[in-house]
């Protein structure tokens, strides 16, 4: 997914988002920043007691008061390293709670979102926001930016101190300060623009990483391993070129810096070294501003790298950002929120208990792509009645299986749900009374039996065992080495395509759901296998309101209505044996896989 950026200036807004999930550390940070201040305080105060030790002990040629100096710069040392010491303390802990934080509420957003915000996101591009950009923010705020403390603070304390030491000779030093300024302006634009390139692409490169990872058996059968290697190659080599790019453009910045700190200390040696043959200042004074122009000039190189990562990690806060304030297609009013909770604080004592009735009315959807798939659509589904779909791809049977679940929400009319529009409840209203099936059927790590409990966490282990048995299971379960503590492997690797899909009706049922949805859960499996979920699905769907998108038509005779379904609209309606009767659509598509299953078989 490309993102519309802004490349032309660094966007105050964007900081000030983030500064509100600083408020809960605002003390911490302000703490922090203190320190930072202290310490910028205190390495300009070395210069001074340089100066004191020269022109007393070097030039006075006495050691009057050099025990009391020693101590006093033994403390000021001292001093340092407990600053120091806090800093790194505190600025860690603020980066690792900072980026825990975001990342927690990151996870939270995509809880919320509904089903369509990732009809157009990959995976790699929702998982460099949750990583490696959120991690570039955290970093860039905890130690970068309270670096600006310490450098403002030191160059605020560093030009008092010259201008009380010697003002003209100050003003001579730090002449060259403009210039630095013009040319930081300058080179903003760039830099900026750079970073943004280098994280876009690096979004690229995790989502290619995990699709080639999936699709690691795709590859092989179609023998695409050079193919894959050309197309990463090519993502690889353009984050290359625009990572040194951003380099290159920061590595010019910095040196052209660090030139005319140079030249500041330059001045101050022609200048000073006059005025100390002179005798109008001492030697301790010139060794004084020697020192500060190369302090003075530090905190802008700092400032100038911090520069370049601010940059990078507005870069970081804009991805972070896209996710964090995108708003959700699907929303519950302030209403039903407040009387029924939202979907992380359910009020779940206060739903109403769904009996199954469903009503579609005068329903329209149409895509965000503009495209229309249903228009006027009704539907009347009575409870505990089994309704199957069928049609061709893209005839619109999802959609409507989508829009029952409240996955998405019709574009006009109402889906009621035992005479209640369901956007008068909460979204996990109808979800918390919903059995999904899919073809593909995902397990997470972990054992069989914490996979089935996945379903209802608090189920307790005669329940799992039942709801196994219920789906006929259980028999296979038992004949593996650990049972129900047998490990599933990661997305169940280590299970066949129909074990994984029983395991995965033993999930639904132990919820004990109103509602049911299967979505071609017979398609992807062997024709034996297929028997035994067929008897499981006669079993699970007993007594419950339920949707069968189907693509075997065997797997379908037994439910009460059959829907044929093309363009959005319903041609046919009936039983089994009734639109065999007819002849018509359903009759056509029915014989016609008969033959060709039938001529499979021989």
């Amino acid at each position: 997914m490309e993102e519309n950026i802004n490349y032309e200036k660094i966007e105050i807004n964007i900081w000030k988002n983030f500064f509100k999930y600083l408020k809960p550390y605002k003390l911490h940070f302000l703490i922090l920043s203190i320190f930072m201040v202290f310490l910028g305080l205190l390495d300009a105060l070395f210069p001074l007691l340089t100066k004191y030790a020269i022109d007393n002990f070097i030039e006075g040629k006495t050691l009057v008061g050099l025990e009391k100096f020693g101590l006093i710069y033994l403390m000021s040392v001292i001093a340092l390293a407990f600053t120091v010491f806090m800093f790194i303390v505190l600025a860690g802990k603020l980066e690792m709670k900072m980026a825990y934080d975001i990342r927690r509420i990151g996870f939270e957003k995509l809880q919320i979102l509904p089903l369509s915000y990732y009809d157009n996101k990959a995976v790699g591009w929702l998982m460099a926001r949750m990583t490696s950009d959120i991690a570039r923010l955290s970093e860039t705020i905890s130690w970068s930016l309270v670096d600006l403390a310490w450098g403002f603070s030191m160059m605020t304390a560093v030009t008092i101190a010259m201008i009380r030491l010697n003002y003209k000779l100050a003003l001579i030093t730090l002449s060259v300060i403009p210039f630095v300024g013009v040319i930081s302006f300058y080179f903003q634009k760039r830099i900026l623009k750079a970073q943004r390139d280098v994280r876009t692409i690096n979004s690229k490169i995790t989502a290619a990483y995990n699709e080639d990872i999936q699709g690691a058996k795709t590859t092989k059968t179609l023998v695409r391993e050079d193919i894959n290697l050309l197309e990463f190659s090519e993502i690889t080599t353009s984050m290359r070129d625009n990572s040194i790019r951003a380099t290159i453009i920061s590595s010019i910045y910095l040196p052209i810096i660090l030139t005319f700190g140079s030249i500041g200390t330059a001045l101050a040696l022609n200048f000073g070294g006059k005025n100390v043959l002179l005798n109008t200042i001492s030697y301790g004074t010139l060794m004084a501003f020697v020192t500060y122009t190369t302090q003075f000039y530090e905190p802008i190189r700092q400032i100038a790298v911090i520069f370049a990562e601010l940059q990078g990690a507005q870069a970081s806060a804009e991805r972070v950002f896209s996710l964090l304030n995108e708003n959700p297609d699907i929303v519950d009013t302030a209403y039903v929120v407040e009387k029924y909770g939202d979907i992380l604080n359910p009020k779940k004592e206060l739903w109403p208990e769904i009996i199954g009735t469903v009503v579609f009315k005068n329903v329209d959807f149409a895509y965000k792509t503009g495209e229309s798939v249903l228009e006027d659509f009704n539907l009347k589904v009575n409870p505990g009645e089994t309704i199957a779909l069928v049609g061709e791809t893209g005839s619109g049977k999802s959609t409507i299986v989508n829009l029952f679940c409240r996955f998405y929400e019709p574009s006009e009319g109402q889906i009621l749900i035992d005479n209640i529009d369901y956007k008068d409840m909460p979204q996990n209203w109808i979800h918390e009374n919903l059995g999904y099936v899919l073809q593909s059927p995902h397990l997470f790590s972990g054992t069989i039996r914490e996979n089935i409990r996945y379903g209802n966490l608090d189920a307790t282990d005669e329940e799992i065992v039942e709801a196994a048995k219920l789906v006929d299971a259980h028999g296979f379960i038992m004949e593996t080495e650990k049972g129900y503590d047998t490990e599933v492997g990661e997305g169940g690797g280590l299970l066949s395509t129909g074990q994984k899909q029983l395991i995965s009706f033993a999930r639904a049922i132990v919820r004990n759901p109103r509602l049911f949805v299967l979505d071609e859960a017979t398609s992807s499996i062997d024709t034996e296998t297929e028997k035994v979920i067929q008897d499981a699905i006669q079993k699970v769907l007993k007594g419950r309101t339920s949707f069968v998108i189907a693509h075997r038509l065997s797997t379908i005779r037994n439910a009460d209505r059959i829907l044929v379904i093309n363009d959005g609209k319903i041609l046919e309606s009936g039983s089994h044996r009734e639109l065999i009767k007819n002849k018509g659509h359903y009759y056509r598509l029915y014989t016609n896989q008969f033959m060709e299953e039938r001529e499979f078989t021989l």
